[in-house]
């Protein structure tokens, strides 16, 4: 498959929650800020990324009957290993996510890749999908995380440091003597701006399907005919 096209399926046609609505529990309850966005959705990709090239790699000697508890065991393994590196080298990170990192296990959509895509592709596509989907996991709840921070905290990449390393602390800014609006990062919050990108999102899909259509009517509609 064309690693184009599985580049833009994960990060915009096909994204795992402005597409495809997975993942509403993590989406909801971390972006409160664009640093816990963007946490959760590096180490969401890291085992999206592990887990497509594992179940590729043993899609032929594992039968159908017991694929999927196998699938959840490797998966269970990956979050336990990320848990413990981000308790390890990213504490304050982790003391924030919490328990989200442990629900990574029950993603859907990471059980949902290995099971429509890793299962039957060869190792070298399924790691782009995961890297993809990963990806464009991470944009999402990136995006989500910094609309409600701004709106709601008058801050921009709250303790990137903590995630990034001290090299990063240029991307810590304060918004002028705004507060914000506390809704912003309560859960009405988190949905109202989600309602918001996933119509805009959509509004500018059907303005390029309708300017892309009315192209090809135009190009189809045959000229006067010549003298």
């Amino acid at each position: 498959m064309n690693a184009a096209k599985l580049m833009r399926d994960g990060l915009w046609d096909n994204n795992v929650v402005f597409a495809q609505l997975l993942a509403m529990c993590p989406t909801m309850a971390v972006t409160t800020s664009g640093t816990n966005g963007l946490g959760m959705g590096l180490a969401t990709t890291a085992v999206l990324i592990v887990s497509n090239i594992l179940v590729a790699s043993i899609r032929h000697a594992v039968s159908a009957q017991v694929r999927i508890p196998v699938f959840v065991v490797l998966i269970a393994t990956l979050v336990t290993l990320v848990d413990l590196v981000l308790n390890a080298w990213l504490h304050e990170l982790y003391k924030v996510l919490g328990l989200f990192i442990a629900l990574i296990v029950v993603n859907c959509a990471i059980l949902g890749r290995a099971e429509a895509f890793a299962v039957r592709n060869t190792v070298a596509a399924s790691a782009i999908d995961g890297l993809a989907m990963g990806l464009g996991f991470t944009f999402a709840l990136t995006v989500i995380g910094l609309i409600r921070e701004i709106l709601g905290s008058a801050t921009v990449f709250a303790q990137a440091s903590a995630l990034l390393g001290s090299h990063f602390a240029f991307l810590e800014m304060k918004i002028g003597a705004w507060n914000g609006a506390l809704l912003m990062i309560l859960p009405p919050g988190g949905f109202a701006v989600l309602g918001f990108l996933l119509a805009g999102k959509r509004a500018w899909e059907l303005k390029r399907r309708q300017a892309a259509h009315a192209t090809e009517f135009h190009c189809s509609v045959p000229g006067p005919a010549s003298a």
